[in-house]
């Protein structure tokens, strides 16, 4: 493999842990923001939604900005003005501050997010095989880092200005060196274009023509569903794990970050695993797999509540949903008809309706129950991963794309 390339693949793994890092540093101080603005359960959830609705807001624009400017370049960009708007949610003497915080940050997060996933894909194709995982999974040791950080930063009583400022310029100066090393140049515009190449040849109008479109929407609505799914319940981890463990169940703040930091740990184990659980069994026999885990390691939690069960209910969905954004980015990359980048982007920018619907909507079921019936969300997420996963493939082989000789000289 070309140095080039390995670095790449570096560089790109760096990417993805400042974007796990960042966020999950301030989600454990969720409780503390909560406790300071004097918010109820549904007024939290609908401020923590902010972040969700401006990355939807935001996240359309997401595959032109990589055309025109570049994955890596935006994936670099976006990473430091999250880590902004990370800061100034942490710092937010208002509701309102903190929601327009949310809002930026979440914009910034959802260019992140598409760039970083569209860089990964360019240095799989040249790699040959599956390695997206493996990218994923760091974003997982990324978050596991920033929540361990925030954990430890509360114990130590460390104030969030100083907690997030320094977390914040830590992992900017991380994706900024990350920039130099990626792969050179703007990404392919002329994958998943069409038969043709352009994606509208001779016969586009035809039955056959408009079945296939038709077959591609139904199949990406369903990916779309499988991301839906897995964003739901990464966000009940990052929303809701400490809320309920402090709360409900009456654990310690430190203790209660544990939910969050098993979620994504057992994540992390999961995407380590699931290139070779993948190659083996094919993306649709795991995610399903995942999907059952989830329905019934965060069922039994919640019919047997304990601090012990219920973090290792968390661990549970965390295993479970490993692999399913991931496959759907990549099964969406793939459809045919499509521009290059447009199924990446509107898988990502649909899968955030998880992360805007499940705060409030679990917040208002809590406030008119409990907290308890409103994670009831996360079995239910499971259940519809079973059925959705149908779409996905089985097993294949991912091909490598030939490295073109000008794009390495011009490293």
């Amino acid at each position: 493999m070309d140095p080039v390339v390995r670095r790449a693949r570096v560089a790109v793994a760096a990417l993805f842990l400042t974007n796990g890092a960042l966020f999950a540093n301030l989600v454990p101080r969720y409780p503390e923001i909560k406790d300071d603005l004097g918010m109820s359960n549904a007024t939290y959830g609908l401020a923590v939604a902010a972040f969700p609705a401006g990355a939807i807001a935001a996240g359309v624009a997401a595959g032109f900005l990589v055309r025109r400017f570049g994955s890596a370049r935006v994936a670099a960009a976006g990473t430091v003005l999250t880590s902004v708007g990370v800061l100034v949610a942490g710092l937010s003497p208002s509701l309102g501050l903190l929601v327009v915080a949310m809002f930026a940050g979440g914009a910034m997060d959802a260019s992140t997010d598409v760039a970083q996933n569209a860089h990964g894909l360019r240095v799989q194709r040249r790699y040959g095989r599956s390695i997206l995982n493996s990218f994923h999974a760091v974003w997982s040791i990324g978050a596991v880092l920033g929540g361990s950080m925030a954990a430890a930063a509360i114990a130590l009583d460390v104030p969030r200005g100083v907690h997030l400022a320094v977390t914040g310029a830590l992992f900017s100066a991380v994706a900024l060196v990350a920039l130099r090393f990626c792969l050179p140049g703007l990404d392919d515009a002329d994958r998943a274009a069409g038969p043709d190449g352009e994606g509208h040849g001779a016969g586009a109008g035809s039955a056959a023509a408009r079945a296939a479109r038709l077959r591609t929407g139904l199949v990406l609505a369903a990916l779309v569903l499988v991301a839906v799914a897995g964003a739901l319940v990464e966000d009940a981890g990052s929303s809701w794990a400490a809320v309920y463990l402090s709360g409900a169940l009456g654990a310690a703040s430190a203790v209660a970050a544990a939910g969050f930091v098993a979620l994504v740990g057992a994540q992390f184990v999961g995407r380590m695993l699931g290139d070779r659980f993948v190659d083996r069994f094919g993306q649709r026999a795991v995610a399903r797999t995942g999907g059952l885990l989830v329905a019934v390691g965060t069922g039994l939690a919640l019919a047997f509540p304990t601090v012990p069960g219920t973090v290792a209910g968390f661990a549970c969905a965390g295993f479970g949903v490993a692999t399913l954004v991931p496959a759907a980015m990549h099964e969406a990359d793939e459809l045919p008809g499509l521009r290059a980048g447009t199924g990446l982007t509107v898988v990502s920018w649909l899968m955030r309706l998880g992360f805007l619907l499940s705060p409030p909507v679990v917040g208002l079921v809590a406030d008119a129950t409990s907290l308890r019936v409103g994670l009831l969300v996360l079995p239910l997420a499971g259940l519809v991963v079973i059925v959705a996963a149908g779409v996905l493939s089985g097993r294949r082989t991912v091909r490598p794309e030939p490295q073109r000789t000008g794009e390495i000289m011009s490293a």
